[in-house]
């Protein structure tokens, strides 16, 4: 299978399958901390690429106001299910778009990248152009949140591995599985991840297959790429509770400050 040359390749082929894999994976181990920071916010939210909604709704029912943003149209979709079904439409609103060039006028105090958004840029240009836009729309003061998925470099190369095997239980369920090969382009810091999912209803077997792609910076590389942007460090985290960085965490979440006074 060819490599991915776009961070946003694969995503819609991803839709289906996207919260299926994430209840399995990481589930909602990463929403209190979001939630906790929006409650804080004293105003609305963006959410860069927010998908399905797995972040944003779950702030909106805490009472936040959350614009989430995605250049994905299946994944919006089923956001947009979700929220119609939650009856948020007053509290989370959703916006097709590219986080390279974020289309709002108006200042957010809290813009959040959450669960590796940042990594789907593969290229240094569009890291950089995306911290631009960011501090663009962001108050003064105004606080930018983002996890980085750690240390993917360092996964092991496999080829055909069942990863993972299930039910997805709603109308009309299906049986679902995972198998995937992870490959490794260390000149360029990607990782490749092959996926290729089965869904199977009674006699009827459909399969889709794709890759995403992901670039990893270590967190001291990213620390000094948002200051070149404008940014104060003021938190690096290694947990969902608050608890310090170090190189072998196993989350790494970066907190910074929009500069209150200066430019880029």
């Amino acid at each position: 299978m060819s490599s991915t040359h776009e961070g946003w390749e694969g995503w819609d082929e991803y839709a289906p399958f996207y919260d299926w894999e994430n209840a399995r994976t990481l589930g909602r181990r990463d929403v209190p901390f979001w939630r906790q920071l929006a409650r804080h916010a004293g105003g609305p939210v963006l959410e860069l690429g927010c998908g399905t909604g797995r972040i944003a709704l779950p702030l909106g029912r805490a009472g936040a106001s959350v614009v989430g943003l995605d250049r994905s149209a299946p994944m919006l979709a089923r956001a947009r299910q979700r929220v119609r079904r939650s009856r948020l439409q007053g509290r989370v609103r959703l916006v097709r778009g590219d986080i390279r060039l974020l289309p709002f006028a108006g200042a957010f105090p809290l813009v959040i990248a959450p669960y590796g958004v940042l990594q789907s840029l593969l290229r240094e240009r569009d890291l950089a152009l995306t911290l631009t836009a960011v501090h663009a729309v962001l108050e003064p003061g105004g606080t930018f949140g983002m996890e980085l998925v750690a240390d993917l470099p360092s996964w092991k190369e496999y080829r055909r591995r069942l990863s993972l095997s299930g039910w997805r239980r709603r109308v009309g369920g299906a049986h679902i599985t995972l198998v995937e090969t992870v490959r490794q382009d260390r000149a360029r810091r990607l990782t490749i991840f092959d996926q290729e999912f089965t869904e199977r209803r009674g006699r009827i077997r459909r399969m889709r297959r794709f890759s995403l792609t992901f670039r990893t910076l270590t967190v001291p590389q990213m620390t000094r790429r948002l200051e070149k942007a404008g940014f104060e460090v003021t938190a690096v985290l290694g947990d969902y509770r608050g608890g310090p960085w170090d190189p072998r965490a196993e989350v790494w979440i970066i907190l910074a400050r929009r500069k209150r006074h200066g430019n880029i």
